[in-house]
């Protein structure tokens, strides 16, 4: 079992940045890729960006490249989000969550993880 803790979300205003993280519980963190995904009330999730076990490797939904970098502390059983020059259309529920069975691969379909956290609001002001 995984318990996914997200944290650092809030209110700012356009141009601004945020950094988001993820504590996780259990012994085999490193094992895990690990994925943000959001959503707005209404609509399907959202992939954002995905990161491999050791963290060499990282990829991007397009609406956030270039601006968010998502990276981990397996030490600290721990993955962020750093989100830069945020938009309104931004403003979403950010969710944490984790690939037990990757393997290799880097998912972006929300129905391919495991273990989600509850989310962290964010939101952005024009």
């Amino acid at each position: 079992q995984v318990q996914l803790v997200e944290s650092g979300g809030g209110l700012v205003q356009a141009g601004g940045s945020l950094r988001l993280s993820c504590a996780a519980s259990g012994r085999t963190f490193s094992t895990h890729v690990m994925a943000w995904f959001r959503q707005i009330p209404g609509k399907e999730r959202e992939f954002v960006a995905v990161i491999s076990q050791s963290g060499g490797r990282t990829y991007y939904g397009d609406s956030v490249k270039d601006r968010f970098t998502i990276s981990r502390d397996n030490a600290k059983d721990t993955v962020y989000l750093q989100m830069n020059s945020l938009k309104p259309e931004d403003t979403a529920i950010y969710y944490c969550s984790a690939d037990v069975n990757a393997g290799r691969m880097l998912r972006t379909t929300a129905r391919e993880y495991d273990y989600w956290g509850r989310g962290t609001q964010v939101t952005v002001s024009s």
